[in-house]
C-alpha cells in the first residue's frame, strides 16, 4: 500500500471517528436537556426520579453510587432514560379512575407506564429520604405551565413498612389536595411556574412515603409520583443541582379542628380538619358526622367554592375501617374498594364564588367511625 493511499485512510478513519463522536455528544446533550422542555415533577420533598437526577445527573456513571445510592444506582442501571426524563411518569386516558389504571405494587412506576421506562422506581428498598415535619408543604413544579385539575397528595399510613413492602392503594391516606387551579395563579419559577399544597400527616413517625397525583389540566394526562420521607428524622444532605425555589411561607397551617356542637347522639362531635382557604376556581369539603348508632351512622357534606364559580363538583375520600355508605341525597355517591366519589346533583352544581351547598348520607359502620380527609375538585 503506498504512502498516500495510507494516510488517506488514516484521514478517513478520523473522520469516522470525529463524527460518532459528535453524534454521541449530540444525543446525550439532548437527553440532559430533554428535562427542561416539558411536564412536571414532585421537587420537594423530591420524587424518586427528581431527587436520583438531581443527585447524579452530571455524573450517572460514578462507581460511587453503587455503594453510596445503591436505589439510584438500580435505577440509572435499568433505564437512564427514567432519570433524565424525571418529568415524564404519567398516563393518558384514566379518567379519573386511578386504581383501575395502576395497579398495586405499580403505584411509583405510574403502573410501569411508558413500556415500562421507570419500573425500577417501584424496588422496595432504602431509597434516600428527606426529613419533614408532620404539616409540610409540598412543592410541584410545572415546566410547560400545564395547571392542574386536581393534585392530591397522601401519605403512607403509620406501620407501613416501606424497606420491605410493595407500596399498594390501602396503604396511602390522602393527606393534602388543591382543586382546579390554573397556571395563572401559580407560582412563576425557573422554567416554569410551581405550586406549594399544605400536607397534613399527624401521628407519623419514621420513614413514609408520599404519593402525588397530578391531573394536568391542558390533556386527561396523570402523573404518579413517589417522595420518600422520614418523619422527625434527618434528610439527605441537599443537592447542588436543584433549579431554585421560592422559600416556603413560614406559617403552619392549622391542625385542629374548630369546637363544634355536637350531635344528638352518644358520640363525640366529628368534623373534618380544617384547610387552606381555596384558590379562585377551586372548592372545599368539609364533612360531619351528624348522627350515629350501633352499626349506622348519618353524616354531611358541606362544599364551598373558592374565588370563582364553578360548574359542577365532585367530593372523594377513602374509609379506611370498613364503613359504608348505604344511601344518599343531594348528590350521586358511588364507591371503588375503600375509596368514595360524591358529584353534584343537577340542581347544586352551580355555585358563586364562595358560596356553599351541601348533601348527606347514611352509612354502616363496625368498630369505629372516625372522619375521613375529604378532597374537593371542581369544574370552573
Amino acid at each position: 500500500m503506498s504512502t498516500l493511499t495510507r494516510s488517506r485512510r488514516v484521514l478517513w478513519l478520523l473522520a469516522i471517528a470525529a463524527t460518532s463522536t459528535l453524534l454521541l455528544t449530540t444525543a446525550l446533550n439532548t437527553m440532559r436537556a430533554e428535562p427542561a422542555s416539558a411536564h412536571g415533577s414532585v421537587v420537594d420533598p423530591a420524587s424518586r426520579s427528581y431527587s436520583c437526577w438531581q443527585r447524579w445527573g452530571a455524573e450517572f456513571q460514578n462507581p460511587r453510587m453503587a455503594t453510596e445510592d445503591p436505589m439510584c444506582w438500580q435505577a440509572w442501571q435499568a433505564d437512564p432514560q427514567a432519570m433524565w426524563n424525571w418529568n415524564g411518569l404519567f398516563r393518558e386516558g384514566v379518567g379519573g379512575n386511578h386504581q383501575a389504571a395502576v395497579p398495586n405494587g405499580q403505584l411509583c412506576s405510574g403502573g410501569r407506564t411508558q413500556n415500562g421506562r421507570y419500573n425500577a422506581l417501584d424496588t422496595i428498598g432504602a431509597w434516600k429520604t428527606t426529613a419533614v415535619s408532620n404539616n409540610f408543604r409540598l412543592r410541584f413544579f410545572d415546566g410547560a405551565s400545564h395547571g392542574a385539575d386536581y393534585i392530591r397528595v397522601y401519605v403512607t399510613k403509620q406501620g407501613f413498612d416501606a424497606l420491605t413492602e410493595p407500596l399498594g392503594w390501602d396503604d396511602l391516606e390522602l393527606a393534602g389536595q388543591i382543586g382546579n387551579t390554573p397556571a395563572s395563579q401559580w407560582n412563576p419559577d425557573t422554567g416554569g411556574v410551581s405550586i406549594q399544597i399544605p400536607v397534613n400527616a399527624s401521628g407519623r413517625t419514621g420513614r413514609h412515603i408520599v404519593y402525588t397525583v397530578w391531573q394536568a389540566s391542558h390533556f386527561d394526562q396523570s402523573y404518579y409520583l413517589c417522595s420518600d420521607v422520614t418523619f422527625g428524622g434527618t434528610s439527605t444532605p441537599p443537592p447542588t443541582t436543584a433549579p431554585p425555589t421560592t422559600a416556603p411561607p413560614t406559617t403552619a397551617p392549622p391542625t385542629t379542628a374548630p369546637p363544634t356542637t355536637a350531635p344528638p347522639t352518644t358520640a363525640p362531635p366529628t368534623t373534618a380538619p380544617p384547610t387552606t382557604p381555596p384558590p379562585a376556581g377551586a372548592c372545599t369539603a368539609t364533612y360531619q358526622v351528624t348522627g350515629q348508632w350501633s352499626g349506622g351512622f348519618q353524616a354531611e357534606v358541606k362544599v364551598s367554592a373558592g374565588g370563582s364559580p364553578t360548574k359542577g363538583w365532585s367530593v372523594s375520600w377513602n374509609y379506611n375501617n370498613g364503613q359504608q355508605v348505604t344511601s344518599s341525597w343531594n348528590a350521586t355517591v358511588s364507591t371503588n374498594g375503600s375509596l368514595v366519589t360524591a358529584r353534584n346533583a343537577n340542581h347544586n352544581g352551580t355555585l358563586a364564588a364562595g358560596a356553599s351547598t351541601t348533601f348527606g348520607f347514611l352509612g354502616s359502620w363496625n368498630g369505629s367511625n372516625p372522619v375521613p380527609l375529604v378532597s374537593c375538585t371542581s369544574t370552573s
